[in-house]
């Protein structure tokens, strides 16, 4: 089976300071992968680099064996709440039904099968009696939900997810886990930036283990240790105790 995304010798610097050095990874559908290392790791860069949304030192980045510029509609990217504009005079149907503009020229106007779409994404994500709202005035639970609808509307084959269960509840996030889940299995590819350690063993089939250098990644029973955490969040021992791995 060939991968969906394949990443060949990615660098990556900003101002002459190394953020990635040389990764290889290659990312397979049907697997929910989580993206885990300290701050300042390069887990964001390896997204944007994915994405194309910055220039890269050295290296190749393929989805589906093609570049990003003619894979665009099959990816889509939910970036952390605090990067968006809640402000933003939208709809939450305004904004689910961005998804649907990566399949529309510049002349092409939304029809009703866009927003069938959209309106089976919100229902799907049990919130379709906020349609009209601001997205202002949501919570951070609500919030998230759309741009996972938004997502879900785009149909995409590649999801790459930064930090989506930052402040949300806890109903959300076993929400949202639930739908990663069963993307998954519907043969979807899912990458997430994730914090939580003591989650990992629970939400992820794949784990990729992160610090500027790919430290290790494969299957989360086998590669998720206590020895590989220690080598990824070198400097930062404490968090171990965080992970209750070899604990019941």
């Amino acid at each position: 089976m060939s991968p969906s995304i394949s990443i060949k010798g990615l660098s990556v610097s900003y101002d002459r300071k190394t953020v990635l050095s040389n990764i290889y990874l290659d990312i397979f559908a049907g697997q929910l992968y989580g993206v885990i290392g300290p701050n300042g790791a390069g887990k964001s860069t390896l997204f944007k680099s994915i994405l194309g949304l910055i220039d890269i030192n050295s290296g190749k980045v393929q989805i589906q064996g093609l570049p990003i510029k003619e894979q665009r509609k099959k990816v889509v990217y939910i970036p952390q709440r605090s990067e968006v504009d809640w402000q933003f005079p939208a709809t939450v149907m305004d904004i689910v039904l961005m998804g649907r503009y990566p399949y529309k020229s510049i002349l092409q106007r939304l029809n009703k099968e866009d927003k069938r779409i959209a309106t089976e994404a919100l229902e799907a994500m049990g919130i379709p009696h906020l349609k009209k709202r601001q997205i202002g005035e949501l919570s951070g639970g609500q919030q998230q939900r759309v741009f996972l609808a938004r997502a879900m509307c785009q149909q995409a084959d590649i999801f790459l997810f930064d930090e989506p269960f930052v402040g949300v509840d806890i109903t959300t996030e076993d929400k949202i886990i639930q739908i990663l889940k069963d993307l998954a299995d519907d043969g979807k590819t899912l990458m997430v930036i994730h914090h939580d350690l003591s989650k990992v063993q629970e939400y992820f089939d794949q784990v990729i283990m992160l610090n500027q250098r790919l430290v290790v990644a494969g299957d989360t029973t086998a590669i998720f240790t206590q020895e590989n955490i220690a080598k990824t969040y070198s400097g930062q021992l404490p968090i171990l105790h965080k992970t209750h791995i070899g604990k019941h």
